[in-house]
């Protein structure tokens, strides 16, 4: 839902660099998991003590950290809230972290490989497909925009994504 960029203040107030459609929504989450850099799948609970929006990032008091010191050991980690806490969507949305493992084909039939993450580099998020391995003349990664122009369909039944995408590009 977010990463910590860097401490804010002396008083252990953290930069948070939002990556949701809807920033301000984090606000609304009284608990975050946070990961450190480097750890993982070690996530500890913080309560959110206090928070606002400031600019296009958000500032926040986690309990936890007294200081600046404190705060600065979270510089780059991840923010998650639980599944179970996060609004339904809407048939026609989808969470990106649910794309994540998805087989991409296109309007061929050609599985062009595995969605490995969904990145926003700004003007429109992105999937990141890794190959299939077992074509070695097709190793490496595709980068395919997440937009209608591209993306016929998303199956998440089938676990499936249809593309306009050929393996070449």
């Amino acid at each position: 839902m977010g990463r910590i960029a860097a401490p804010y203040g002396v008083k252990g107030w953290v930069k948070v660099q939002p990556l949701t459609s809807e920033p301000e929504a984090l606000l609304g989450y009284p608990q975050w998991w946070v990961r450190r850099r480097g750890s993982e799948g070690a996530w500890q609970a913080h309560t959110l003590e206090s928070g606002r929006q400031h600019g296009a990032t958000l500032l926040a008091q986690l309990s936890g950290l007294p200081d600046r010191e404190a705060a600065a050991l979270l510089a780059g980690a991840e923010i998650g809230v639980p599944r179970s806490a996060l609004p339904p969507v809407a048939e026609d949305e989808f969470y990106w972290a649910d794309l994540t493992g998805l087989t991409v084909v296109n309007r061929e039939g050609v599985v062009l490989g595995e969605v490995a993450a969904v990145e926003d580099f700004g003007a429109h998020p992105v999937l990141r497909v890794i190959r299939p391995q077992d074509r070695p003349q097709a190793q490496g990664t595709l980068l395919i925009p997440f937009v209608e122009a591209y993306v016929d369909r998303v199956d998440a039944a089938a676990k499936r994504i249809e593309v306009d995408w050929q393996p070449d590009y």
